[in-house]
């Protein structure tokens, strides 16, 4: 199946002015302005910088079963900080990288579905764990964020 394999950061959905959808890509989305940060606090600044360097470095990793959400190892984590978070947080890491638990993922209808684990309201609606992994341009899309196959 061709969606088997390693997906990359192809994009992250924001509205623009008119409210309208819009997609950016990596080097938008790391340059692009941080409305609800004080670009004044150096911190804050920093911290959101680091926020965005983790989703652009984010990997989707699906194989015979499961579908990985791996997240990147923040730089500068010790081999010992990095085992003693594992141990704490239930993490685990998956080809080098940070990931929560598995989902898993069906065919349906000749479409790629995984389990999100998201049950109850979502946005005011009744929200299934199952959705739909692949949109119609053939990007793996979790949430806000569009991924593309290596």
């Amino acid at each position: 199946m061709d969606f088997i394999g390693l997906w990359r950061f192809h994009s992250i959905m924001t509205f623009d002015d008119d409210g309208n959808r819009v997609f950016l890509s990596a080097d938008e989305y790391m340059n692009s302005p941080m409305p609800y940060v004080d670009e004044n606090d150096r911190e804050a600044v920093e911290d959101e910088m680091r926020e965005r360097e983790r989703m652009v470095g984010m990997k989707v990793k699906i194989d015979d079963g499961n579908v990985y959400m791996l997240m990147p190892v923040p730089d500068g984590v010790s081999k010992k900080e990095l085992k003693e978070f594992l141990s704490e947080s239930g993490m685990r890491l998956v080809d080098g990288m940070l990931c929560e638990r598995p989902m898993e993922w069906e065919i349906r209808n000749g479409e790629l579905w995984i389990d999100t684990g998201i049950t109850g309201e979502v946005m005011g609606n009744e929200g299934e764990n199952w959705a739909r992994a692949l949109d119609e341009d053939g990007y793996f899309v979790f949430f806000t964020t569009r991924f593309e196959k290596e």
